[in-house]
This record gives C-alpha cells, structure tokens and sequence, in this order.
C-alpha cells in the first residue's frame, strides 16, 4: 500500500550552510510519496557558502506542510532577528507534523519560541546558545522531542534525515535508502567531535569560530529578550 504524500519544507536563508540541508535533502526525497520544497522567505536566490540556491519556493506562500527543516549556517545570526522569517516559521510550524533542525537551524527554532522547556541538539560549538531561550542543550547526534527533532552539526543531517523516514516509513524504508546513497562513513580520521579531536585541533577550530561568536552571541541574546518580551 502505497504512503501517503509527506510535504517536507526546507526553509532556508541567506548564509545558510548548504550540506545543512542538502545532506538531508538527497535522503528524504527518496522517501516514498515525498513531496520535498526549498523555500526562502521571498523566494529570491539564496547564497550558500558559494553557491546559490534559485527557483525557490516562497515560505509566504505554502499554506502548511507535514515536515519544517530548519538548517543552520553563519547567517543564522541574521536570521534569528528576521521577525518576518521567525513569522514563517511559526505560523508553518503550528501545523506540521515534526518541527525540525539540523546543525544551528536549531537557534532559529529557539528564536521562534518553539523549543523553550525541550530538549534540542544543535552545532557543538553553539550548542549553549540554546539555554538563552529555556530550552535544554544536548549533545546526541539526533535528538527527538516530541514532535520536534533537531540534529547536530551539518553532517548528522544525513542521520536526522534517516531517522525521520524511520519514523514515517519504518526501519526497512530507511535501510534501503541508507543502502541507495551508500551512507557507509569510514572517515579517515577520529576527529568529529571535540571529545575525539586533539587538543590542537579543537584549538585550531574554535580560534575560525571565534570570528562572528560574540556577533552571533549578541544577537541570541537580543532573539531571547525580544522572545520573552512577546510571552
């Protein structure tokens, strides 16, 4: 018996990091009777770390939809202070089926005022920034609430995205995608995590993340105050 069609909806904006969403993109559009929609606020042409993202839906336009994506990237700083994209994403969110994330996507969700009080996984390195706005960090790659469900770091999107056809299809569905991409990680180094990077890696990298983390910190900041303004 064939599934019933799943309208997932990936709402994206500028500086957002594209293997966020397109990792979870490749897998889900496999899920059978997947209707699957990229979507900027005005459906104007996203820039995405070097790429751009066009023919774009526009997120005032779709009337509802069963699965809301949020991914992450730098321009979540910007995003979190959208009120008309934070807008989108509530009234979207009220409706569907799961509220999702992958990597920072999780701070929007936040700045929207729907993961207060719940268990959310975000990106390590901005993971805190999610007590702002009284909902619990934590740091498993997948992490389910409810019907909210927000991944870690970029490439856990893949995860995310295997894990959510799990829920709609069942385990053998996502198997067989997993088997179709071949998602069979043997990377050639234990370095994914900073409980698994050498002390001088892990240096390395939060001193790039240090560029934009108190512009970024600032404006969680302002999200979480303007959110419990509006409560």
């Amino acid at each position: 018996m064939p599934l019933p069609q799943t309208h997932i909806v990936f709402a994206i904006f500028p500086g957002v990091t594209h293997l966020d969403f397109t990792g979870p993109h490749q897998v889900l559009s496999r899920l059978p009777g997947a209707k699957v929609t990229v979507a900027s606020l005005d459906g104007k042409p996203v820039d995405a770390e070097g790429l751009t993202f066009c023919n774009l839906g526009k997120l005032t336009e779709i009337e509802t939809c069963d699965v809301l994506c949020v991914p992450g990237g730098f321009g979540v700083t910007q995003a979190m202070l959208d009120d008309a994209f934070l807008g989108e994403i509530k009234r979207l969110a009220w409706g569907a089926r799961y509220v999702t994330s992958v990597c920072t996507g999780s701070l929007v969700l936040a700045a929207a005022g729907l993961l207060t009080g719940k268990r959310a996984g975000c990106h390590w390195a901005w993971r805190d920034q999610l007590a702002l706005f009284g909902a619990f960090p934590t740091a498993e790659r997948v992490v389910r609430d409810g019907r909210f469900i927000t991944g870690g770091g970029v490439t856990a999107g893949i995860d995310f995205g295997l894990t959510l056809i799990a829920e709609i299809a069942g385990d053998g569905v996502a198997q067989a995608v997993q088997l179709g991409v071949e998602y069979d990680p043997q990377p050639p180094f234990d370095s994914g995590s900073p409980d698994k990077a050498l002390a001088k890696v892990l240096a390395r990298v939060k001193a790039i993340y240090e560029d934009g983390m108190e512009e970024r910190r600032a404006a969680a900041e302002e999200a979480a105050r303007r959110l419990k303004e509006a409560v």
